[in-house]
């Protein structure tokens, strides 16, 4: 059977550009909230603007959570993209105290403007690599991405940090534990290295290779 990729549509996110952003590299990728089709996937991306509780209602109302979570169980290549990361913590401060999906232990904490630094965090920035991911093959310490993001994770584990960012503060731009990989900046909008971060995704699973660990 041919390998699969397919963007979970719960009502927000890029989820035509980041489509988009996988057809440009070759590869194909479906945008659906059907379960049977999430189930047949060999890999789910979960894209995500707005606010994290918006994120989680969404996913509840279209009765997503469980299939994300069968997913990652079967140990599916998993890649979050900004909401699509925060939510695989345990909670986030934003507006109020709300659960995650509790898959990554850790916090999302919003940023404390300055004088030089406004919240939203918006526009290119720096990633420091911290590890050699396989998502991160060809991208370079110091490379620029794309961020619009008000809030930022604390993961328990320092481990489970692949790059860092600068604003005001470092903090983790993207994840990678066991199978999930997940970015706070947005690969869709990152022109040539957040294509190539879409492209080893697909080619893990095109390739026959979707362990990430």
């Amino acid at each position: 059977m041919k390998p699969k990729i397919v963007i979970l549509d719960y009502g927000m996110g890029n989820l035509r550009s980041v489509q988009k952003g996988f057809e440009r590299v070759g590869f194909e990728a479906s945008v659906t909230h059907n379960k049977r089709e999430i189930e047949d996937a060999s890999a789910i991306v979960l894209p995500g603007v707005g606010a994290f509780g918006d994120c989680m209602e969404n996913l509840e109302k279209y009765r997503l959570i469980d299939p994300i979570l069968r997913a990652v169980e079967k140990g599916k290549p998993y890649l979050g993209i900004c909401l699509g990361l925060q939510i695989l913590f345990s909670e986030s401060e934003e507006f109020g105290h709300r659960r995650g999906l509790d898959l990554i232990k850790g916090r999302v904490v919003r940023f404390q403007p300055d004088s030089e630094h406004k919240v939203p965090h918006m526009g290119w920035n720096a990633i420091e690599k911290k590890k050699e991911a396989p998502l991160l093959q060809g991208i370079n310490h110091g490379d620029f991405f794309y961020f619009v993001h008000s809030y930022y994770v604390l993961p328990e584990e320092d481990s489970w940090i692949a790059t860092i960012t600068h604003y005001g503060i470092p903090f983790a731009s993207s994840i990678w534990k066991d199978h999930l990989f997940a970015t706070q900046f947005h690969p869709e909008k990152s022109q040539k290295k957040g294509l190539k971060i879409l492209e080893n995704f697909a080619k893990l699973i095109f390739n026959g290779h979707p362990e990430l660990d």
